[in-house]
């Protein structure tokens, strides 16, 4: 059996520089699964996850000039993809409930011991179950890395409307864990 040598990201996007479509679909190959798992932090399914996926990499092909080499490309993929995700949640589902940052409340405080029996996966499917502008505020500045002041502009709020969202799914989040682990105690007693 003949086995290709092993292609760098630098090369694929030196050829895809180039308009080889080889090179695109080995790229798309090599970064999809990565990619859909950030889509997947936007959408409310599967399927939407997959149109923001197949948009965001049209979106990468159609600017793979603009990129530079500077910093990681899967970095720069990933803020393509976290974009394309948002314009499409915009165009397609009613946009962000805005709560006044004073109306967020105190936030309870979580045992340590909640928090270290959590599945990352149940905190993934936790966050999932946040009303829509609470899970895109969570996941761009808790996730992604954006600053609020990033997100007013990707969004389109105010930065205390950033903050807001962000503090309110914080207590959200730690009042489920709160009751999970609540659960769990009255299950094991």
């Amino acid at each position: 059996m003949f086995l290709e040598p092993k292609i760098t990201i630098d090369e694929l996007v030196t050829r895809c520089k180039a308009g080889h479509r080889k090179a695109h679909e080995m790229l798309y190959k090599m970064l999809a699964s990565k990619m859909m798992g950030v889509c997947l932090r936007y959408a409310t399914d599967r399927m939407e996850a997959e149109d923001m996926l197949q948009n965001g990499f049209i979106r990468v092909f159609q600017k793979i000039q603009d990129y530079r080499g500077e910093g990681s490309f899967e970095g720069w993929v990933r803020r393509i993809m976290v974009h394309t995700s948002i314009e499409h949640y915009r165009k397609n589902h009613r946009m962000i409930q805005v709560v006044d940052i004073d109306e967020a409340g105190n936030e309870p405080s979580v045992n340590a011991a909640a928090v270290a029996n959590l599945e990352a996966r149940d905190l993934l499917l936790l966050i999932k179950g946040l009303a829509p502008g609470y899970r895109m505020v969570f996941n761009l500045y808790a996730i992604d890395g954006y600053s609020h002041k990033e997100i007013a502009e990707i969004i389109g709020i105010t930065e205390g409307a950033s903050k807001s969202q962000l503090s309110r799914a914080r207590a959200i989040l730690k009042e489920q864990v709160l009751q999970m682990d609540k659960k769990s105690y009255e299950n094991a007693g």
